[in-house]
């Protein structure tokens, strides 16, 4: 079984959307834990309400402590033998969690984690991820393959990838505790490229799966040069580089994230 984990802050339309895709579109035995991540005022005996009748729809509330501490929080309660995070502004429009789960299998030892397609909803037939090149050493920033581009058949192989999209991303129970949970101290951005170096480290690969698409409702032309999120993003990347680096590659990255960038 899998269990989906979705966190929620202030997003119940997006939310119901989202599982309401699942209830209608997965044919694989999954469950759907919806932590409530301190909403103000709480959505999560709306949830209760909402999905009283279905089993399948767990709620847990949660204080706000970010996107790694919400799906900890979700892992509580989770019994699937595969855990699959996924944003809440997102849906499907067929199944796909037994093509993410046949991937897990195909080497079950070594296949730690996997991401679909994913798409930008309000364009469904442009990309926003087809798998991640490699972190530059320097300046700890990467590119999501094929994005903005539009989909055909060069982006239709399954492939190792560098890192998951924290968008969509399912690990094994055995990778999960090999490697640990996603670590708390980033608050926001790069939890899922930590992870993915954790993952990565304790022996397992990581695959981008194209035969599974999810559709995200992320804006294609959102503004992303806020003080608050530059703020967040220089945050994490120093973080990243104290944890994952050594030596002079570590010093090289602070002092370019530090000066340079900053």
């Amino acid at each position: 079984m899998v269990s989906i984990i979705t966190v929620n802050y202030n997003g119940l339309d997006d939310t119901c959307e989202m599982i309401d895709s699942f209830l209608l579109n997965e044919t694989y035995p999954f469950e759907i834990i919806v932590v409530d991540n301190g909403s103000q005022p709480s959505q999560a005996e709306k949830f209760r309400q909402y999905y009283a009748i279905d089993p399948q729809v767990k709620v847990v509330q949660n204080i706000n402590n970010g996107f790694a501490g919400g799906n900890n929080a979700g892992l509580n309660v989770a019994s699937g033998d595969y855990l699959f995070f996924i944003n809440n502004d997102t849906l499907i429009k067929e199944p796909v969690l037994e093509a993410l789960v046949r991937r897990m299998e195909c080497d079950p030892q070594r296949n730690g984690g996997v991401s679909p397609m994913l798409k930008f909803a309000a364009c469904p037939d442009i990309l926003q991820y087809a798998g991640f090149t490699p972190l530059s050493s320097l300046t700890l920033r990467n590119a999501s393959i094929g994005f903005m581009q539009q989909d055909g058949p060069r982006f239709r192989t399954p492939c190792e990838t560098a890192s998951l999209h924290g968008a969509a991303m399912m690990v094994s129970r055995q990778a999960l505790q090999d490697a640990g949970p996603m670590s708390e101290i980033y608050f926001l951005f790069y939890e899922e490229l930590d992870w993915s170096a954790q993952l990565r480290k304790a022996g397992y690969r990581l695959w981008y799966e194209p035969a599974a698409v999810v559709y995200h409702k992320e804006s294609m032309t959102a503004q992303r040069d806020t003080p608050l999120r530059e703020f967040y993003m220089s945050r994490a990347r120093m973080l990243f580089a104290r944890r994952n680096l050594s030596g002079i590659n570590q010093t090289l990255s602070c002092l370019y994230i530090g000066l340079i960038a900053t």
